[in-house]
Order: structure tokens, then C-alpha cells, then sequence
């Protein structure tokens, strides 16, 4: 595991002026975390006491309200920032009736678990800024930037430019962006240059296709189609709609604010050689470039290539990927899982039954909790939310932990700006696996929230969790097992696993499957004309039924948990052929047959018994029987005639 908990910290604790009861006693118990005195107003009043704390290090503050006052005394003192964990407004406030303690202590526990450091990359801009729009809107935006940043103007309509200005104008069609902050690339059409001298209105040149540029930002206030999908997630590119001046303001504003040099964030890992995007030019799995919105995956012959700069970390790559050559690495899938068993476990120790998970975003999620907290009913005490950065990553195999850790039912809260095709797949996928329902709740009403959760569930968590340790592979087959008693689940057409069926009467056994196998779930057999699976390695990628050239492939989705899933099965196999001159076994009985007879007497080159009978001939018996035929193709010219003496002298006349 790449966390761990940290039984060393101490959780500070505030009742937020009274406003809500603390078990320090149960939550100590039960953690093992070390809790202060409760406070009552550790923000001002004690904020003496909450500075010493910090100063002392290692302490986990347990308000989400004030996180930008506590890290503000951290940096005045010089201190590590600490870690923050919400507990007054996901537990404290709330109208149930129910201890909140097991859920306090878990959110506790979780808190203090250590996730990696997350994976950065530099980026550096200069301010080199592109402003794309007409008339008097577009110009006073350069005017208001062209003081921070390098700024060009580009005018997309035939409005009179300004006869003085600190930045340059030209005029002209962007027909084509790519990159992302801090390296976008252009190209420019009609662009025509802006005539710097003459009397009266500046005069633009002569127009030219094909201009090319770069910057570091783009500031759209064309009011037209984006430049790129999923614009709202590339970073550097700012749009606004020219006829709405707050949005222009707030737009121009965040464009001031880009240059220096900043971190972004390395989503996602891959693993080019799990990739089983493609074989030898044949397709097969494309799920990640089905699903990436912003499109910084791309096909890269065999594997598929994941531009950092453009990835925008919503999660979807990871979520689908059948192999795991994409995974979530901000924070990692394992850090997921640890998380989730440790709130299940923590709940359980400390005295809670059938804990529910709310599964929500870091942005509409937590403010929809924090409203129905301040001025609602809140969470029930047994519903305890888990935050993540990226819902659509939140996939099948999560969905699936969570249940098999002991959670008795898994709500996701969807936000507006979800990836609903995703998060229904895999829920989808969850549910046809669990036998349960998994609820997405699409709403942005939090008194709904509430009202809906306080109706509870006669859901029933599983009497012995499981350990969700291992890839999502594995953790997704650990939580089944653990929550059906089937052998074999039937699954919808996208699930990533099942079983390879094989026509036999139209297989050859050519084995081109078996060559081709990103997985290696066909195997062939060096001693007989065979074809094997392995039904747990499968992918479900379509890669085999692709490139079949009789079609005698088809994939069945399905989940198999027997102990057969791990070995191998024949699933076409023949009498291999005895070579007619040394007896030793090669290729497949039926197929030398139907070559035989197809080409014997009927074809120029096999008109002659000599040649049909080498069809039946294993491949060292063919080199020689060819090489000692009388049309021997390995026989060169023959060899010239010794020249001697005699032959030089007879031809002399004076001999």
C-alpha cells in the first residue's frame, strides 16, 4: 500500500461554539489518534492554542470551515500545513438522533491515512496572450491586460481598430489551436498586419493564409464554438461571452494571473505494455479514447499515448481500461481502496451497523453536505460521504470494494458537470456483479439530499468483508466472491471480462488469435494443434474476433469466479498431420487435407504428383525433396566449362 495511518498525530478538536457533541473518549479508542481537549472556538477566541498545536506539528484540525485561517498562522510561523478533516459539518450537524461517534471516528481514522506525493510538471508562461474577438469589448481587454501581459489582438470583424494601443492588432480567421498552457500552438488565416503609419484610420496589409504562432494563453471572447471539447477543462484557454461583463471581467482577471511558473498535476500512469489498444494495425480496445474529453489520448500504433499537459484528470481513462495499462495516480487507486476499507473498518470497531457510503465530488458535493448541514438536516448518521477528485475514476472496481468492505449500499452524488456516460457504465457494471443497487443521485437541492438519505435503506452489509488489496482486477473478483454465491455472472457487452467462444467447425486453427493475444489469454500448444484460454486474463478487448479471418470467434461477457477461470481450457484442438516422409507430426490433419485436396491436379503448379505429395511433407522433408527435384529452385546456372591451354591455342592461326 502506498498509504498508512499515522497513530502518532493528534486530532484537534472544536464543538464550533457548542454547536455540536464530540466522544473524544470513542474516537480516541478507537483510532488510536491521540485527541486534544475540546475546544470551543479554536478559530478566534483560542486561536492561541491552535497556533501552538500547529507549532508542535503532526496534527490533524478537525475543521473544514476555517482551513485558510489555520494554514495562514502554519506559513506565519513557519510550521508544516496541517490536515484538515470535516467532521461538524459531514457528522456534528445533523438532526438524527443516532450517535455520530463511529462515523466521526472513521472520518477520523481516514483523515489520518498518508496518500502519496502527488506527481507534478512544471509550466512556465511568459504572458504571450492571444485575445480572439470584435469590436470594443475584445480592445478594452487588451487594454486592461497589456500592462501584465504581452498581449496581441486578434479582430475577427471589420471594426476599426484603435489608433494608439500598448499591443499589437492584426486581423484575420484562427482556423486551427492545439496544446495547452504555456505552449498553444496556431495557425491563422487571411491574417492581415496592422499598417502602423498613415494618416487618418489605421489601414490593415494585404491578407495571407497559412500564419503560424504561438502563446501561452487564449482569451476567447468570440462567443462562438470553443476552440477545443471540453473547453472548460483546458487549462490556459479562458472564454468568456462578450455580451455578459461580469464573465468578460472575471475572465480577463484569471488571464492576468497567469504567468510565472506553475505545477501541474500528473494524473494518471501508463503502462504501454498492458495496453491492448491495438495488434499489427488490427483495432481492439478503445475505451479511453471513447471517453477522454478534453482529447489528450491518442492511438500510438500498438498502445495509445496520454498527453500530460492536455489531461484534465476527470478519471474516465482509468475507470475503463480493462488491462490497467491506464491508472489514477492523484492521488493512487490503492490509496482508494485503503481509504474505503479504513472508514468501513473504523465504523464497525467503533459500534456503527450497516454504514452507507455517499460517494461525491471535491467541489458540488461538498457544498451541497455543507448546506444541508448549516441550514437542513444534514447526513444520517450511518450515511459517512467520501470525497474524491475525480467521479467518473470512482469506477466498478471501487463500487465493488466498497460493498465487499462492508459498506451496505454505495450512493454516488452526481454534479453538473459529471461524466454521466462513465459513471452509468460502470455503475451498470457494479450492480449486474453485486446483485445491489447503486443509486446516482442527480440533484442540487440539499435539503432533497437529506430527505432522500434520511429514508434510509433496507440494505444489509455482508457479514465478513473482504481486504479490497491488489489491482482493480483483482479487488473487483475478490468483492464478488464475497458478495454472491454464483459461479458465473452474466454481464453487459462492455464489461471487461468473459469467455472466448470458437466455432470449431470454421476454426483452421491458423492460431493468428493466439499471436495477436494483448493479454495472453489464447494460448497455443507447441506439441498439438491447439488452442487454449484462460478466461480470468481475457480482456474482453475484441482484438481475436477482429482479426479471425474465418469469424469463427465471439466473446461472451461474463464474470467467472470459479477456480476454472484461472486455467487453461482447450477450446479447439485437432490430429496434427504425420509427414508422409519421416513420420514427424506437423500442422493440422484436416487443413493439409483440404490443401491437398484443392490444389492436387488442379493447379499448373501442382500438376505433377512429386509436388502434392511435398504439401504433405514436413518443412525439413521439403527443403529436400525440393532441393533434389529436377526443378530444383535452389540450383544455380550451371557452372562454366574449365577454359585450358588447348582452348587458348586453337584459336591462335599462327598454331
Amino acid at each position: 500500500m502506498s498509504s498508512s495511518s499515522d497513530t502518532a498525530k493528534q486530532l484537534i478538536l472544536c464543538d464550533c461554539l457548542g454547536s455540536q457533541s464530540i466522544d473524544t473518549t470513542k474516537i480516541e479508542d478507537v483510532t488510536g489518534l491521540k485527541c486534544s481537549k475540546l475546544h470551543t472556538n479554536l478559530c478566534t477566541q483560542q486561536s492561541d492554542l491552535a497556533t501552538k498545536a500547529i507549532a508542535a506539528g503532526n496534527v490533524i484540525i478537525a475543521c473544514g470551515q476555517e482551513q485558510a485561517r489555520f494554514a495562514e498562522i502554519a506559513a506565519e510561523i513557519g510550521a508544516d500545513l496541517p490536515v484538515f478533516v470535516d467532521l461538524r459539518d459531514r457528522a456534528g450537524w445533523s438532526a438524527d438522533k443516532l450517535s455520530q461517534a463511529p462515523k466521526m471516528a472513521a472520518l477520523a481514522a481516514e483523515a489520518a491515512l498518508r496518500p502519496a506525493e502527488p506527481k507534478v510538471r512544471d509550466v512556465t508562461s511568459d504572458g504571450v496572450c492571444l485575445i480572439i474577438g470584435a469590436g470594443e469589448v475584445a480592445v478594452a481587454a487588451a487594454r486592461k491586460l497589456q500592462d501584465t501581459l504581452s498581449v496581441t489582438l486578434l479582430l475577427t470583424d471589420d471594426s476599426a481598430p484603435p489608433v494608439t494601443g500598448g499591443f499589437d492588432i492584426i486581423r484575420g480567421r484562427l482556423t486551427q489551436a492545439s496544446g495547452s498552457f504555456g505552449n498553444f500552438n496556431l495557425r491563422i488565416d487571411a491574417v492581415q498586419a496592422l499598417e502602423p503609419g498613415g494618416r487618418g484610420q489605421p489601414q490593415f496589409g494585404a491578407a495571407r493564409d497559412g500564419a503560424k504562432s504561438q502563446c501561452d494563453i487564449i482569451l476567447d471572447l468570440t462567443g462562438d464554438t470553443p476552440l477545443f471539447s471540453a473547453h472548460e477543462k483546458r487549462d490556459g484557454y479562458l472564454r468568456a461571452d462578450p455580451r455578459h461583463a461580469p464573465s468578460v471581467a472575471d475572465a480577463v482577471f484569471a488571464a492576468a494571473q497567469m504567468v510565472g511558473t506553475f505545477e501541474k498535476p500528473l494524473y494518471v500512469r501508463l503502462e504501454p505494455a498492458l495496453c491492448a489498444h491495438s495488434r499489427a494495425e488490427q483495432p481492439a480496445c478503445s475505451n479511453c479514447l471513447n471517453a477522454c474529453p478534453t482529447g489528450a489520448i491518442t492511438s500510438a500504433g500498438d498502445t495509445v499515448a496520454i498527453d500530460p499537459m492536455i489531461c484534465a484528470g476527470c478519471g474516465a481513462c482509468s475507470a475503463l481500461c480493462p488491462s490497467g495499462a491506464i491508472t489514477y495516480d492523484a492521488p493512487p487507486v490503492d490509496h482508494v481502496f485503503r481509504r474505503i476499507q479504513t472508514l468501513a473498518e473504523t465504523f464497525r470497531k467503533a459500534g456503527g451497523i450497516n454504514p452507507r457510503l455517499l460517494v461525491h465530488d471535491d467541489t458540488h458535493g461538498i457544498e451541497m453536505i455543507q448546506l444541508a448541514a448549516r441550514y437542513g438536516n444534514g447526513l444520517p448518521a450511518d450515511v459517512i460521504p467520501l470525497e474524491v477528485t475525480a467521479l467518473a475514476g470512482f469506477g466498478h472496481a471501487e463500487m465493488l470494494a466498497a460493498l465487499g468492505a462492508g459498506f451496505a449500499c454505495v450512493d454516488v452524488l452526481l454534479s453538473p458537470k459529471s461524466d454521466r456516460d462513465t459513471i452509468d457504465r460502470e455503475t451498470a457494471l457494479a450492480q449486474a456483479i453485486s446483485a445491489r443497487t447503486i443509486r446516482l443521485l442527480d440533484m442540487a437541492d440539499p435539503d432533497a439530499l437529506s430527505d432522500l438519505l434520511f429514508q434510509g435503506s433496507d440494505a444489509q452489509a455482508i457479514a465478513t468483508p473482504m481486504l479490497p488489496m491488489g489491482t482493480r482486477r483483482q479487488v473487483a473478483r475478490t468483492a464478488a466472491k464475497a458478495l454472491t454465491d454464483a459461479d458465473v455472472i452474466p454481464l453487459p457487452d462492455t464489461a471487461p471480462y468473459g469467455a472466448v467462444l470458437v466455432d470449431t467447425d470454421a476454426c483452421t486453427l491458423c492460431l493468428s488469435c493466439v499471436s495477436l493475444c494483448p493479454s495472453g489469454a489464447l494460448i497455443d500448444n507447441e506439441d498439438r494443434p491447439q488452442l487454449r484460454f484462460q478466461e480470468d486474463a481475457c480482456l474482453q478487448c475484441g482484438l481475436c474476433s477482429n482479426i479471425c479471418p474465418e469469424k469463427a470467434i465471439t466473446l461472451q461477457p461474463q464474470l467467472n469466479l470459479t477456480d476454472a477461470a484461472f486455467a487453461q481450457q482447450v477450446l479447439h484442438e485437432e490430429e496434427p498431420f504425420a509427414c508422409v516422409e519421416c513420420g514427424s507430426l506437423f500442422g493440422v490433419k484436416s487443413t493439409i487435407e483440404k490443401i491437398t485436396e484443392k490444389l492436387a491436379g488442379k493447379h499448373a503448379m501442382f500438376a505433377n504428383p512429386d509436388t502434392v505429395r511435398m504439401i504433405q511433407m514436413c518443412d525439413n522433408c521439403r527443403i529436400q525433396a525440393q532441393y533434389h527435384s529436377q526443378n530444383n529452385p535452389f540450383a544455380g546456372a550451371e557452372r562454366p566449362r574449365v577454359r585450358t591451354s588447348d582452348d587458348y591455342l586453337s584459336k591462335r592461326k599462327d598454331h
